[in-house]
């Protein structure tokens, strides 16, 4: 019998390379502010070469994995399903997200290409753009899914970055379908705006016929339902799903439970770099949904774990923050 699990998580399994620019950095590179571009390694290690002498980060990463560790440090349980190659960075991968308290044994890949990398651009206003790489992790497939452990896991969690590679899709159907007949609940989130453009068609699908919960920003939810005003697009969005959270950034989020809308404010907080915010507010609220939170309050704490994050330089924090629950939902 597999471990059971709170949530079973799945993506892109990423080395985030971390480090600080300016504007002109981003001119110079002919990079959109905010945005996530797939580049292929030359065009990664030309940036690179002109990052040299820079203070730079290296961190486990990828959007559903950083959300797993966002479960982890609340105090909750999870397993990661991501491919990556036998090199230095896929060692160094599977350790850090191992001593982050995420389970993960996705066998890696022995040809193929390098392990995936992601670098993650933060200019002073704190805003982030990210330059990825896919690598091998683009060749995770249906039998990387291990049915056993996402059948005595309470939830799925899948990213929508997925969805920009054949194989990466139809593993993350399979995991969706499977889970459904299993009684397993199923979330997605909407990851970027580009995949909201280019797959809005199936994104609309999958959310109707598979998901339970699922997670996206302001400006991702506004491009699913053409640019209407926020809260109508939320409203829209619960009509297919039982449950959403929209963020929006410091104002906090939306929830939408049944039909019914729901604001929950933000925390205070001086933004440093909003990596990885989305993926933290997402794994606080899974938490909360797996150990006894109500809708509300789940999203109160995810708002919290967010609101940590982006008062430090990177996707993920340093620390647990289990000890911190009942004191800040007041229990």
């Amino acid at each position: 019998m597999a471990e059971s699990n709170d949530i079973f998580g799945i993506g892109n399994a990423l080395v985030d390379i971390l480090a600080m620019v300016d504007d002109d950095f981003l001119s110079q590179h002919d990079l959109a502010k905010g945005s996530m571009t797939l580049v292929d390694a030359n065009r990664q290690n030309a940036m690179l070469d002109h990052l040299k002498g820079a203070d730079l980060k290296l961190r486990s990463g990828g959007s559903a994995a950083n959300t797993m560790i966002a479960i982890a440090q609340s105090g909750g349980t999870c397993f990661y399903a991501g491919k990556v190659a036998g090199d230095a960075q896929g060692q160094f991968y599977r350790q850090d997200l191992i001593k982050a308290g995420v389970q993960f044994d996705v066998n890696p890949l022995a040809d193929g290409g390098p392990t995936g990398t992601c670098l993650v651009l933060t200019t002073p206003d704190a805003e982030r753009t990210m330059c990825t790489n896919l690598g091998v992790s683009s060749g995770l497939n249906k039998v990387d899914i291990e049915l056993d452990r996402l059948t005595n896991s309470r939830f799925v969690y899948v990213e929508g970055y997925l969805w920009d590679g054949e194989q990466p899709r139809a593993a993350s159907t399979l995991a969706m379908e499977h889970a459904v007949s299993k009684g397993v609940k199923v979330a997605f989130t909407f990851s970027d705006m580009f995949l909201v453009d280019r797959f809005g068609v199936d994104f609309r699908r999958i959310t109707k016929e598979y998901c339970d919960v699922v997670f996206c920003n302001a400006d991702e939810v506004r491009h699913f339902c053409s640019g209407k005003p926020l809260v109508d697009c939320a409203t829209e969005l619960g009509k297919l799903v039982e449950t959403a959270f929209v963020t929006d950034g410091p104002n906090g989020c939306h929830v939408v439970h049944r039909g019914e809308i729901r604001h929950v404010r933000g925390f205070d907080a001086k933004a440093v770099d909003t990596v990885g915010a989305g993926d933290a507010f997402a794994g606080g609220v899974l938490y909360g949904l797996t150990n006894g939170l109500d809708y509300a309050d789940a999203a109160r704490w995810g708002n919290y774990v967010a609101s940590c994050l982006v008062q430090v330089i990177g996707a993920r924090l340093e620390r647990s923050l289990a000890d911190q629950v009942d004191k800040v939902l007041g229990r």
